[in-house]
């Protein structure tokens, strides 16, 4: 069933949520919930989606982006890396990762450039209960990133302040005006 996203300003989303303990009907319906709604969120797009963002405080997280299609229950960072670069002309700045535009759902029409590790390896739950380790790069590595985030109550506006980084809104009229954070 589609459910209503929780909006940023709303106290569930700062909460660190608590593990699954068992896959039951309950999870699975809170599964569908989150696909179900991350599939109609067309304006703005959705490319993942928290328990948190519909309500429950629970690690659980759904990604639906081109062929990244996951359910992801407990997960674990394992290892981190940052993002390299790799034209010939980015060889003497591979410390520095490269920005991504990022938005959430809960905050949706705010965009700010964040810069994201570039490699994430992490281990979790699929939906049926199986331990699955996975390791995504690139834009893939920040849409798993982000939704971790969810789970501990973190938002892409704090590492937004953390860096340093403007927040934009796009308006009606698809223009980009910078906001106050």
């Amino acid at each position: 069933m589609i459910q209503k996203i929780v909006q940023s300003g709303d106290p569930l989303l700062r909460l660190t949520c608590k593990p699954v303990t068992q896959i039951d009907k309950k999870i699975k319906a809170i599964i569908k919930d989150l696909k179900d709604t991350l599939s109609v969120q067309i304006d703005p797009e959705g490319v993942g989606l928290a328990a948190p963002q519909i309500g429950k405080n629970l690690r659980i997280f759904v990604v639906g982006y081109k062929n990244l299609k996951r359910v992801v229950i407990n997960p674990e960072i394992i290892k981190i890396e940052p993002r390299l670069s790799v034209s010939k002309d980015d060889i003497k700045k591979q410390s520095k990762k490269p920005e991504i535009l990022e938005g959430c759902l809960s905050l949706p029409y705010y965009y700010g450039p964040l810069k994201r590790e570039g490699l994430v390896k992490i281990k979790y739950l699929n939906e049926d209960g199986c331990e699955v380790v996975e390791e995504f790069k690139g834009f893939n590595a920040q849409i798993i990133l982000h939704e971790i985030d969810h789970l501990n109550g973190i938002l892409f506006i704090d590492h937004l302040l953390e860096q340093n980084k403007k927040l934009f809104k796009l308006s009606e009229t698809d223009e980009w005006e910078e906001v106050e954070i």
